[in-house]
């Protein structure tokens, strides 16, 4: 007759134990994670309200961007419309040799990342990204202030402070602030993309935000329907943007690949 060891015969070893522990352990935080990205998710997709205050500071919006964010803008009655594009260019040099470029079209760099492209980047899309937040709030200025912003500044270290300042000449505080930040925004993006563009002589950046919607859907079988027209946000010659933490070999790196796939 055979006989077993006392470990195999009882299933409660200190061994045994510890890996039970930590089995209990990760399954209940697999749980927690779980149940905390299904609440979090449906707090972002889910109709702006108080509910999103139980999640505190910025510590929702932080955790779903830039990886995890999502809306239902594909889906009926308000889906996605039209198409936003972002155009740059740049005063390169000085005095008599400054000389002003032509323009370039970041946002269709960025998209040939997104062709024949399973998995495409979310470096891809981060023109329309600022697009889209640039025309939304340029839109709720009001038209003197919209003509403000069509003007040129870029001289001085102050120059933001002072088109701040000609913006709240006109009202519309809570608007004029959320513009200033989806400037500074764009006129970042807009200083990257000129360094990748035209070297580190760059001295004024000047970018273009427009968007144009799609045939509607009750004339898509008319074979005379003409698409609405172009709703452009101009903007004037601004100084440049530098956010701490950039990359601009990278950036370069990345974006001058879209811009030769483009064909630009």
């Amino acid at each position: 007759m055979s006989t077993s060891s006392s470990t195999d015969a009882d299933p409660d070893t200190p061994e045994r134990t510890r890996l039970t522990t930590l089995k209990r352990v990760l399954i209940l935080l697999g749980v927690f994670f779980t149940a905390w990205h299904v609440f979090a998710t449906f707090l972002w997709i889910a109709p702006g309200s108080g509910l999103r205050q139980v999640v505190p500071g910025t510590l929702l919006h932080d955790y779903m961007i830039p990886m995890h964010g999502q809306s239902w803008s594909v889906f009926a009655p308000n889906p996605i419309n039209g198409d936003y594009r972002l155009q740059v260019r740049a005063v390169v040099g000085e005095g008599a040799e400054a000389i002003q470029t032509e323009w370039v079209d970041a946002t269709a760099a960025e998209l040939t990342m997104l062709t024949h492209n399973l998995f495409p980047p979310r470096a891809s899309i981060t023109a329309l990204d600022v697009a889209s937040r640039f025309k939304g709030a340029y839109d709720e200025l009001n038209e003197a202030q919209q003509e403000t912003v069509a003007l040129g500044y870029y001289d001085g270290a102050d120059w933001r402070d002072r088109l701040q300042a000609a913006l709240l000449e006109h009202g519309n505080a809570s608007a004029v602030m959320d513009y200033m930040e989806t400037e500074r925004l764009a006129a970042a993006y807009a200083t990257q993309v000129s360094y990748a563009m035209w070297g580190q002589d760059v001295q004024q950046v000047q970018f273009i935000i427009s968007r144009q919607n799609v045939i509607p859907f009750a004339d898509r079988n008319d074979p005379d329907a003409e698409r609405p027209p172009v709703q452009p946000a101009p903007t004037g010659w601004r100084g440049l943007v530098v956010e701490p933490g950039q990359s601009q070999e990278r950036f370069a790196e990345i974006f001058l690949a879209g811009v030769q796939e483009s064909g630009q």
